[in-house]
């Protein structure tokens, strides 16, 4: 497919290349329409990001995108193999795609909508698809040292932090499965949750085993208690008893994830106050803005533990045909 000029206007502008994006790409370009994918990172840049040893729970069919077969020796599929496949899938269908090309403004103009990057181009789109996820924006804590050098938002693997002593900040599955993993390659780990027990959404076959390695004091579990501050080789925790001192070489804090609601509010898309969700139709996945759809874990705002890769690279059979109506209808 010939590169798209920045003069030149598409029938779809999708912003992000997730699973959900790709496949609503692919399925544009089944339509017969001309689309490009802007993408501040690389391809599928949030599960390039993802732990190195991760392995999916889904198995690979229902990670696959556009009819193409995906293929593994194993069960499960790896964050390589799947990195690996959407690539391959861009390739197989000639995808358009700018990388390293951050939206940073967006506004209607007569016939469609215009988007301007980090870089200063200028894009122009019929319809825009906005399929953003959620992995950039990490919660925050909101205390004083969460900004130091030693403090991170996200895992990555657990050679660095052989023999050190690190806390893990959440209850959820990012923040056990990183405890485990820091646990099993040598770390002295600490679980700390303000919650009185871990949370009810933790995998079940990932429970037993958090459970019984806090039960036997391999990882220290500390419930019913939040972070006051971080500062170099420590950490002040409030619990019941006071403030404690506990000793941190490395902190994880690793408490989920929300929208990006800015970009979504200069697009002109409502939210609801509660989740941070986009006011959507349900049907079609169109915001309030005609022509502006949103797509993947995006959807779901704050609740994005409902919409995975495996709901959300179908959103695109719910977008695509509405995409044709609206172009077909015109949005003046």
């Amino acid at each position: 497919m010939n590169a798209i000029g920045v003069s030149n206007m598409v029938d779809v502008m999708i912003v992000g290349s997730g699973p959900a994006g790709l496949s609503c790409a692919i399925e544009a370009r089944k339509a017969g329409l001309s689309c490009i994918i802007l993408e501040q990172g690389g391809v599928a840049d949030a599960i390039r990001r993802f732990p190195t040893n991760l392995v999916w729970f889904s198995t690979a069919e229902l990670l696959e995108v556009g009819g193409v077969p995906f293929v593994v020796p194993t069960t499960r599929p790896t964050r390589m193999d799947t990195m690996n496949y959407y690539q391959r899938v861009v390739h197989h269908f000639h995808l358009e795609i700018r990388t390293s090309c951050r939206v940073s403004a967006a506004q209607r103009m007569g016939s469609g909508f215009e988007v301007k990057t980090d870089s200063g181009e200028s894009f122009q789109g019929r319809t825009v698809i906005l399929a953003t996820g959620y992995f950039d924006h990490p919660n925050r804590i909101g205390v004083s040292g969460e900004d130091l050098p030693h403090v991170f938002h996200y895992y990555d693997e657990p050679f660095r932090y052989h023999g050190t002593d690190v806390i893990v900040v959440g209850g959820r599955n990012s923040a056990v499965e990183a405890a485990l993993d820091l646990y099993r390659h040598g770390a002295r780990v600490t679980l700390v949750h303000r919650g009185v027990k871990l949370s009810e959404g933790v995998k079940y076959w990932i429970l037993p085993d958090i459970e019984n390695r806090i039960k036997q004091e391999q990882i220290r579990g500390l419930f019913g208690v939040t972070v006051e501050r971080i500062a170099p080789g420590c950490v002040a925790l409030r619990t019941p008893e006071g403030t404690k001192e506990v000793k941190a070489d490395f902190v994880f804090i690793l408490v989920g994830f929300n929208p990006d609601t800015e970009l979504l509010t200069s697009f002109g898309i409502r939210l609801d106050p509660e989740t941070l969700a986009p006011c959507t139709n349900q049907e079609t996945l169109e915001t309030n803005i005609p022509g502006l759809f949103v797509a993947g874990s995006v959807v779901a705002g704050k609740n994005n533990n409902k919409i995975f890769v495996e709901n959300g690279r179908l959103h695109a059979f719910q977008i695509i045909p509405a995409v044709q109506q609206r172009l077909g209808e015109g949005l003046s």
